[in-house]
């Protein structure tokens, strides 16, 4: 996992036209929770949705699915199914690596279906986050300028969005628009 964090720190560094140690040296994504998630049959999925909208807290997630579906994601204000694949993990960034970024990157919000599937579902996600909850990020000095402002307060640790995403709710809406600097 340490190889698989490093080589994607980087990537995501150079994607945002940064050094390929930058995120590394912020240690955004220097701790890991691994969460197992396990949906059980549905009696009568026609009379359910499954889970709520909802995006993920961390700087990243991955996502290991099992081989009966359901994932979908928000694209253009159309759900997309995320159909599984062995041995590939979904990779969606995170509300923290959305304020980091000023924008650069999207948070992805999804949700999982209620399967029609006489059999329970299960994935694994792993989340990465900075390894102290007390360190206090914003928008990176680089991506900010006169033509591009920052969007989000610069002081935000993730311990306090965690704290405001549990006191808000998890009401389908998400939580960023309550740290922009405009709303």
């Amino acid at each position: 996992m340490t190889e698989l964090r490093e080589k994607l720190s980087e990537l995501l560094s150079e994607a945002l036209g940064l050094g390929n140690d930058y995120l590394s040296s912020l240690g955004c994504l220097k701790s890991t929770s691994p969460v197992g998630h396990y949906y059980s049959v549905c009696p009568e999925p026609h009379l359910t949705l499954g889970s709520s909208k909802q995006s993920g807290l961390s700087f990243l997630t991955l996502l290991l699915q099992d081989s009966v579906g359901g994932f979908q994601v928000l694209h253009q204000n159309v759900w997309v199914d995320m159909p599984p694949l062995q041995g590939a993990l979904v990779a969606n960034i995170g509300d923290m690596m959305q304020i980091t970024s000023n924008d650069k990157f999207k948070s992805v919000e999804h949700r999982v279906l209620a399967t029609r599937l006489a059999q329970p579902r299960t994935s694994v996600a792993c989340f990465f986050t900075a390894d102290d909850k007390l360190k206090t990020f914003g928008p990176i000095k680089e991506l900010v300028s006169e033509i591009y402002p920052p969007i989000y307060w610069d002081n935000i640790s993730f311990r306090e969005y965690v704290a405001y995403y549990r006191h808000k709710g998890q009401d389908g809406n998400s939580a960023i628009p309550h740290f922009r600097l405009m709303k």
